[in-house]
């Protein structure tokens, strides 16, 4: 196994302007809907991005600043990888967009989707990519949400969760295996591939003006996901990444998981056997942002100077399909 590893460099985030408080709902629904809010949930307020704004208007920011964190310049990034279910277009690629605007002239690009797992993912596959292939220096990794355009507000204890936001990092090749990315991994369970999800657009259900009248094209809870499952796999895929790494539960330093549902972050904690300080949580902020929120928060736990040089971090994602994406770093500079 090469000893070269990938290592966060810099990070970023952006949140749209507009922000949305728990109370404006209260007034919406004529019902009180911020105490649920803020008591199971962990939610205070969220961003919203403007009509005219899309996916790629919400990464450019993040991205830049990631970029300056990092102290490198777009001409720099070897390879840009994109992680949302709300792309600017079915095709193409949102990161193709990012990869012109940001001016990444030397970058190839794509995106992934799984879901809310997106970001955790792609950042297990920058660092395959500067493990397997010495052509790949610099990579800018990217979650983006905008779902908001695709809420029902005829059902509250949806449409009050989501929000919109985008969270990048770049990282970076170094010839030390002890600093960077150690280890991760995937896990799906897709008997909930219809449970929840943007169904309409696809080849399985093409936009049509039928389709349209009878479904429309907005985020679609068709089943309820068992609500203990983060709590339960989260755990496994630690104990899993700890076995490999050598290391116990106490070791960990700092967590950064999925920002829906502040019970279930406190739950795989609970289960884990460590203090809830452990995890650096912003849905108070931000509401739920997808596979922008874990970018999202370690951008906010770095601007915060929360991490340190030779810490040990975990991030657990998990979206709709089901997927779930784990992995754990050695942070490598002080912040």
């Amino acid at each position: 196994m090469s000893s070269r590893r990938a290592v966060i460099r810099g990070t970023g985030m952006y949140a749209p302007e507009r922000v949305v408080h728990n109370e404006e709902f209260n007034r919406l629904y004529n019902k009180d809907v911020a105490s649920f809010l803020v008591e199971k949930r962990g939610i205070h307020e969220r961003r919203y991005m403007a009509p005219e704004q899309a996916t790629s208007d919400l990464i450019l920011p993040a991205a830049e600043q990631a970029l300056e964190r990092a102290g490198l310049k777009a001409a720099d990034i070897d390879l840009i990888l994109v992680a949302t279910d709300t792309p600017d277009y079915l095709s193409p690629a949102t990161a193709a967009v990012v990869q012109y605007r940001l001016g990444a002239k030397n970058a190839g690009a794509f995106d992934i989707n799984s879901a809310c797992a997106g970001f955790v993912t792609a950042l297990d596959m920058a660092s395959k990519y500067i493990m397997a292939d010495r052509q790949y220096r610099n990579i800018l990794v990217v979650g983006a949400y905008g779902m908001t355009k695709y809420l029902n507000f005829d059902d509250y204890k949806i449409a009050t969760l989501f929000a919109d936001g985008a969270g990048a990092v770049v990282v970076q090749a170094v010839e030390d295996d002890a600093r960077g990315i150690q280890t991760a991994t995937l896990f799906a369970d897709g008997q909930y591939h219809d449970y929840m999800g943007v169904y309409a657009g696809g080849t399985r259900t093409p936009i049509t003006h039928e389709v349209l009248e009878r479904r429309g094209q907005l985020l679609d809870f068709a089943k309820k996901i068992p609500i203990e499952t983060n709590g339960t796999h989260w755990p496994r895929l630690t104990h899993i990444l700890l076995d490999r790494i050598g290391k116990a539960p106490k070791d960990i330093d700092h967590f950064f998981m999925t920002q829906i549902n502040i019970q279930s972050i406190h739950e795989a904690l609970d289960n884990l056997g460590l203090p809830h300080s452990k995890s650096h949580n912003i849905m108070d902020r931000y509401g739920y942002t997808g596979s922008a929120c874990l970018p999202m928060a370690l951008h906010d736990a770095a601007e915060q100077h929360r991490l340190k040089k030779g810490d040990l971090v975990f991030m657990l994602g998990s979206g709709g399909g089901l997927s779930m994406a784990a992995c754990s770093l050695v942070w490598d500079y002080d912040t």
